[in-house]
């Protein structure tokens, strides 16, 4: 299968935007309502035409589909890659200072 290309991807979700939001009987109007969005952004994103990710992510949240979103997020909720590093080799975490009132 050949890579697809930055509008062929558009064109994709676009897509499937438009199935999700026809499935849970939505209209753009709706769905720009709703994701407090211009209906030309929504018709946009739909038609692949170019959008952004704001756009995006405002119209995923409304179709309850984040897990589109979760898809980017390979780190989910575990530990951050420097807490990673310091377990591989064994350190501790680095001591914070704590600040005593003066007596």
């Amino acid at each position: 299968m050949p890579e697809l290309t930055v509008v062929d991807w558009e064109i994709r979700i676009g897509t499937q935007v438009r199935a999700v939001r026809i499935a849970a009987g939505l209209t753009q109007t709706d769905l720009a309502r709703a994701a407090s969005l211009s209906e030309t952004s929504v018709r946009s994103l739909e038609r692949g035409a170019g959008s952004t990710l704001s756009t995006l992510i405002a119209v995923a949240t409304v179709l309850d589909r984040e897990e589109w979103l979760d898809a980017f997020d390979t780190r989910g909720t575990g530990p951050s890659p420097i807490e990673l590093l310091r377990q591989s080799r064994k350190q501790a975490p680095i001591p914070q200072r704590v600040r005593r009132p003066r007596s």
